[in-house]
């Protein structure tokens, strides 16, 4: 193994090919430490660096810029303690792998762990000879660690290692243990800094939130609202809000988000289970660092390991709790439970105000407010990115017919080179269809999720969808995979309108057939695969934009649709997408619209 560069350092001597026997594996925190100086020079020129910045990652970067001054090391980490967990994570590092970085090291676990846990540096000048080295990097040979101590408190770790063995000397530890002392009490700052600025911060946001929600007059929005807002406070994974239903004696879900999806869990829950219930009784927040070792814990959501629960208090009497969950041990801290506890009693008066609007409203909004949810989750349904890659771009566009609409679309992100393009269109219109069409959408994703082909992806749905068979409805679909590595579309056509190719500015249908999901039993799909070119237009679309009539009763056709493709197939997708729904408005002329308009538009880069 070669060795390392030699390092010298101003008046330090020194240290190539330095290598003494029989050192031992171990080598304790001298009880003086001597300051020459060429030490004092450098430490002002440390005290100069770190007293420019407040910024932690800035700091940290600082940090081992400065140590490659004292120690010319090839793998170095600064880990930090965590005070919910009282274990070591890494916070920056260099060298080190992304197994490593992820590591949590706990208090006298491996030479780090036992640096933390006694406190004194250690150096270690043959690894493979320590009985407790974590051996992550076996090219590793020696290693030299510091603590990091503010105000006799063990704030972290600093830790070098070398491929070298007998690689650090005494004189690196010594000036790294002056260079500790230094580095901690910044770090300390930093960290001061960047909580009295969160809190700052805080206060901010949450008088924002607070103005906000008492302008909002209904309930379900007001609830996601609060949701969203409450994300800028406490970057939570599962949200939800538990209402009284004093009647029942039962908690309600009134809202849910899990991992930014709606969840509303079927079951209600008594006033005294669980942790909501918990802070129901004790009208105070309930936080648990780790839910599987609280017996009071109701599961609902499995992945869940800390919890807080705040109640709802309006005039003495509790009306809800606020709960949130996140899969991490020990994540939500005080700041967390302060800060939603100070924004819980704005919420519940929100709440009582648009529970007052609304039952003096409620007939008169009933039908708009569930038409607005149909939308709302009809939206959600929509994908909210478009698939990324090197060799196509993607373009959509959706017009539904009435306020929510029977049409769906979807663009799925298998991989870095695959990603499905789905168009489907649902029999009937309005409500009935819409939630059909959220149940195509659901099973198409999950089957979706499992990155299967396009007639495979059918099948399924078409067997799913005969379990769940409802009268007189089923949907036509067309569903495709593109290829980024070889420019190739699969398609499967389950009785969609077939989509357009444009290739140099020749135009065709893409001929796939197929029968029409949940109609018939044991159906078996046609694929076949398209090769593509550079400039290929590919355009797939709902029956709405070629049935769309003008006051003629004229419908737009397939022939004026490629003529439109045709004349700016040279476009990108976006620009195809917008000329194509800008010509069928202008020959509608403002006529309503009988039928939901979806298009996608896949071009070849």
């Amino acid at each position: 193994m070669s060795k390392e560069p030699t390092q010298t350092t101003g008046a330090h001597e020194t240290f190539e090919g330095d290598y003494r026997p029989s050192v031992s594996a171990a080598a304790p925190v001298p009880t003086q430490i001597s300051v020459n100086p060429t030490d004092i020079e450098f430490l002002m020129r440390l005290a100069d660096a770190l007293n420019t910045t407040l910024d932690l990652q800035t700091l940290l970067k600082r940090t081992a810029d400065l140590v490659r001054a004292v120690i010319d090391y090839r793998i170095f980490a600064i880990l930090l303690v965590n005070d919910r967990t009282n274990d070591l994570r890494m916070r920056f590092q260099i060298g080190h792998t992304a197994e490593a970085e992820r590591m949590r090291v706990k208090m006298g676990q491996g030479i780090v762990g036992q640096v933390a846990q006694e406190r004194r540096a250690i150096l270690v000048n043959d690894v493979t000879k320590a009985e407790n080295y974590i051996n992550v990097n076996p090219q590793v040979r020696s290693e030299l660690a510091v603590p990091l101590i503010v105000k006799n408190r063990l704030i972290g770790v600093i830790d070098i290692q070398s491929e070298q063995p007998i690689y650090f000397k005494t004189e690196h530890q010594r000036l790294l243990q002056l260079t500790a002392t230094r580095i901690g009490q910044a770090i300390e700052n930093a960290r001061l800094y960047t909580r009295v600025a969160r809190q700052a911060q805080t206060l901010e946001v949450l008088n924002e939130i607070s103005r906000e929600i008492t302008s909002i007059l209904d309930v379900s929005e007001l609830l996601e609202r609060i949701g969203q807002l409450l994300r800028r406070v406490i970057d939570y994974q599962m949200f939800s809000v538990w209402l009284v239903n004093e009647r029942e004696r039962i908690l309600e879900n009134q809202f849910g988000l899990r991992f930014g999806e709606r969840f509303s869990p079927k079951e209600t829950i008594p006033l005294d289970r669980g942790l909501v219930g918990a802070a129901i009784a004790e009208h105070r927040p309930i936080r648990v660092g780790d839910v599987r070792k609280d017996s009071r814990y109701h599961m609902v959501n499995p992945e869940t390991r800390s919890e807080m629960a705040v109640p709802l208090i309006y005039k003495g009497k509790v009306i809800g709790v606020l709960d949130i969950e996140h899969t991490r041990s020990y994540y939500f801290n005080e700041d967390h439970e302060r800060a939603l506890t100070t924004l819980a009693g704005q919420i519940a008066i929100s709440i009582e105000n648009a529970r007052l609007y609304q039952r003096v409203t409620q007939q008169e909004q009933r039908l708009e407010h569930d038409l607005e949810m149909a939308r709302e989750v009809q939206l959600r349904l929509l994908p909210p990115v478009k698939p990324k890659h090197k060799l196509a771009e993607f373009s959509a566009r959706f017009i539904p017919a009435r306020t929510i609409g029977g049409d769906l679309y979807d663009l799925i992100q298998y991989d870095a080179n695959r990603s499905a393009i789905v168009l489907g269109d649902v029999s009937g219109k309005a409500a009935p269809a819409a939630l059909y069409a959220a149940l195509v959408s659901g099973i198409m994703r999950s089957a979706a999720g499992q990155s299967l082909s396009p007639s495979a992806v059918l099948k399924i749905l078409n067997d799913s969808l005969q379990e769940r068979k409802v009268d007189s409805q089923y949907v036509v679909m067309l569903y495709s995979v593109w290829n980024d590595d070889n420019r190739t579309l699969q398609i499967a056509n389950a009785g969609a309108t077939q989509p357009i190719i444009c290739r140099s500015g020749e135009v065709e249908t893409i001929k796939a057939e197929g029968f029409p999901l949940g109609l018939f039993p044991n159906v078996e799909y046609e694929e076949f695969s398209i090769s593509t070119q550079p400039g290929d237009s590919i355009v797939f679309f709902s029956d709405g934009i070629t049935d769309a009539e003008n006051d003629a009763e004229e419908m737009f056709g397939d022939e004026r649709l490629k003529a439109i493709i045709k004349k700016n197939h040279q476009k990108s997708a976006s620009k195809i997408a917008d000329c194509i729904l800008a010509e069928v408005g202008k020959f509608q002329r403002g006529r309503e619209h009988f039928d939901d308009e979806t298009l996608v538009v896949l071009k070849v880069l």
